[in-house]
């Protein structure tokens, strides 16, 4: 897609990383999972606090922007702020998310692309990331990026437990 820019958020742009944080992950698995569970996760999640806590630690945030608009993010973690691994030689993608109607339209590629040299610039050993098992979709992204399983993990949404597969790419 044409003209879309990379952005890094900042500590100013709380209320924005919020908005398209929860719009997306509600977009995303809203129809497969309890509102209950998905209330909690989102309330828990994207709170100030929480993300001001993300916004100021060895996180960063990239926004993908069309026309002024914020239309999808990613979610970078390094060393402690890691969820899993927490190794100083690795980068994870926590998320990469675009809003619905900018799916197949390559956003999510160009975040990938984002996360890839921000990794190269780091002199990540490997990326690693954790994917919902029943998330078909960005299961293939991935694999077709060349990540591949080597682990599970448990990842709490609200109250249900989930298996996510882990996958790096060295």
């Amino acid at each position: 897609m044409e003209n879309i820019n990379i952005k890094k958020a900042t500590i100013n742009d709380l209320s924005q990383l919020q908005k398209i944080g929860r719009d997306t992950f509600s977009q995303t698995f809203s129809a497969t999972n309890g509102q209950e569970d998905m209330d909690k996760y989102l309330e828990e999640s994207f709170s100030s606090g929480k993300m001001t806590e993300e916004l100021n630690s060895e996180s960063q945030f990239y926004f993908a922007v069309l026309e002024n608009q914020i239309i999808g993010y990613l979610k970078l973690n390094f060393g402690q702020s890691q969820t899993e691994i927490k190794d100083d030689k690795a980068l994870e993608i926590e998320r990469i998310y675009v809003l619905q109607e900018y799916h197949g339209k390559k956003v999510g590629q160009l975040l990938y692309a984002k996360a890839m040299a921000v990794a190269t610039e780091a002199s990540a050993e490997y990326i690693w990331l954790g994917v919902w098992e029943e998330n078909q979709k960005a299961i293939s992204f991935y694999k077709k990026n060349g990540f591949i399983a080597f682990d599970k993990h448990i990842f709490k949404l609200g109250n249900d437990e989930q298996t996510d597969i882990m996958m790096k790419k060295v």
